[in-house]
């Protein structure tokens, strides 16, 4: 679990570094959950999917379901995950709990106007929840 922490970590930090926000652990409108959400400044989505293993990639089936609910899809793995094994049509981030490199770019899918307005909203909600939470804790 870790490992997926760090790989994580750095693949937020690739995204804010070019001009996302992020959220991990985040709710699609499909009701899956996705390991990091990236919202740009024009409003535009990326998933990102955290693999730790090959095994753990080659054993999801489930990816494909992200796609309507993002502009970009990204499979973020360490530095020493075999490039060329995610799936072609995806973004691969090669990350460590400290950064992110784009190893391959992800294609832009354009999602439905109306997808995106309840995606944002929930983006939004999400945000709010969480720093509400944050507040209340007194940290």
């Amino acid at each position: 679990k870790a490992v997926a922490e760090d790989i994580a970590r750095g693949a937020a930090r690739l995204l804010e570094a070019t001009g996302y926000r992020t959220l991990f652990e985040m709710r699609l409108a499909s009701g899956r959950r996705v390991d990091v959400a990236g919202l740009d400044g024009r409003g535009r989505f990326a998933v990102v999917e955290v693999k730790s293993c090959l095994a753990d990639l080659r054993a999801d089936a489930k990816w494909p379901e992200y796609l309507p609910y993002c502009d970009r899809f990204f499979f973020a793995v360490a530095p020493s995950f075999p490039v060329d094994a995610p799936p072609a049509d995806a973004g691969v981030i090669l990350a460590d709990r400290f950064s992110g490199a784009l190893a391959r770019p992800a294609p832009l899918r354009p999602m439905p106007a109306g997808r995106r307005h309840r995606q944002t909203l929930l983006f939004a909600h999400t945000a709010s929840s969480r720093l509400f939470r944050v507040l209340e804790s007194g940290l």
